[in-house]
């Protein structure tokens, strides 16, 4: 008999909602033919003294098996970037023990699997920053990953996009790190959309000129630089900068609203992927990516085009609190014990958007256990005092 659910619509009535049989994705046959890593969330524990809005410890034991719940679908992890919370919630500490932590995970496992961590400048004081206080932050982040064997995210820093004066002085900054960078990094252009800190990130508010500054930077060092990871959410921005690339620098796609076809590609220039959205469509991309692998475009559409739907919604603006949808997901899908998060960031998201991923995530097939998640999603309702 089918499963039902009674959810709370826009117009303010509770409709029964009929679920979906959860997809069955095929097992990957081939290796995949781009390069796919998920953005992860991080795991609080909740079982001590837990002050949500103070941030609060991890649970590492859960936190961890996300990665290798990740890595065992045969993509890699981007680790302690905005996903996690970076700026958010997750202490700089923490944030350095995370990346510490799954370095070692991933060098204990027989497959090798992919993993790059982020490093910014989230250590510096709130305030006014010098470029050299700037450069300092970086550069210790940089040396603790590399230290540990670590591969480097660079992200963009609040503190630079209010410092810098004009390109100049990204240009400073970035040659410096590139310069004394152990193995190709991965550039993160973060837009103003998931942090409106950034606005003007590279000394221009307008993104074609923001372009020629990574361009001419990237003409410099394009040996120390793995890709770029862009993340305006503009299909059109990317592949005009994707056109540009030197020769050996990969588009890292973080455009959660079109990386369908951007991974895809067309006229042969495709996307690599660096996204937020594969943490709660893991299954589903790895399935898909097997596919396309496989030459089987209809079957790689099939099986991800449902999921953008999913991801539009959750990266919905205000953008920057696309995690809440992610952790609750990842609750509904029995990966964590509570959909509760670092700086109590589980309430920035209303119930009607959280019905609204249970909806969508359904209809991309994505509930291994339908019963489970109903029977999570009716608990939240309750709460919320619908359907009790």
């Amino acid at each position: 008999m089918p499963l039902t659910i009674a959810l709370p619509s826009a117009s303010g009535a509770v409709e029964t909602y009929q679920m979906g049989p959860p997809a069955r994705f095929p097992a990957r046959s081939v290796p995949f033919n781009r390069q796919a890593l998920a953005a992860l969330h991080v795991v609080p524990d909740i079982s001590g003294a837990y002050d949500p809005w103070q941030g609060g410890a991890l649970d590492w034991d859960a936190t961890l098996s996300l990665r290798h719940r990740i890595w065992d679908l045969g993509l890699g992890v981007a680790e302690a970037m905005d996903t996690a919370q970076r700026g958010m919630g997750l202490a700089v500490a923490d944030a350095m023990e995370l990346n510490r932590r799954s370095i070692l995970e991933a060098r204990a496992r027989k497959d090798q699997p992919v993993l790059f961590c982020g490093v910014g400048t989230d250590a510096l004081a709130d305030g006014p920053q010098s470029l050299d206080a700037i450069l300092s932050a970086y550069e210790a982040q940089m040396e603790a990953v590399e230290r540990d064997g670590g591969r480097v995210v660079l992200m963009a820093s609040r503190a630079l996009a209010a410092a810098a004066q004009g390109p100049e002085d990204y240009a400073r900054v970035y040659d410096r790190l590139l310069a004394g960078a152990a193995a190709p990094v991965i550039i993160h252009w973060l837009g103003e959309m998931f942090d409106p800190a950034l606005q003007g990130y590279w000394g221009h508010a307008d993104h074609y000129g923001a372009m020629d500054v990574v361009l001419d930077l990237l003409s410099r060092h394009a040996l120390k630089t793995a890709g770029v990871k862009l993340s305006l959410l503009d299909a059109d921005k990317e592949i005009a900068l994707r056109a540009r690339l030197p020769d050996g620098v990969r588009m890292f796609t973080g455009d959660d609203f079109n990386y369908v076809s951007l991974i895809e590609g067309a006229d042969g220039a495709t996307s690599d992927a660096l996204l937020g959205a594969f943490d709660m469509a893991a299954p589903a991309a790895s399935a898909a990516l097997g596919r396309l692998a496989a030459g089987d475009i209809p079957g790689w559409r099939a099986i991800l085009q449902p999921t953008e739907a999913l991801a539009r919604h959750v990266f919905a603006a205000p953008t920057r609190y696309y995690k809440t949808g992610v952790v609750f997901l990842a609750w509904l899908y029995g990966w964590q014990r509570s959909p509760l998060m670092l700086g109590g960031q589980e309430s920035a998201r209303s119930i009607l958007h959280l019905a609204e991923c249970f909806r969508l995530a359904d209809r991309a097939g994505l509930f291994a256990d339908p019963d489970r998640a109903a029977s999570r999603m009716e608990t939240v309702l309750a709460v919320h005092g619908i359907g009790s």
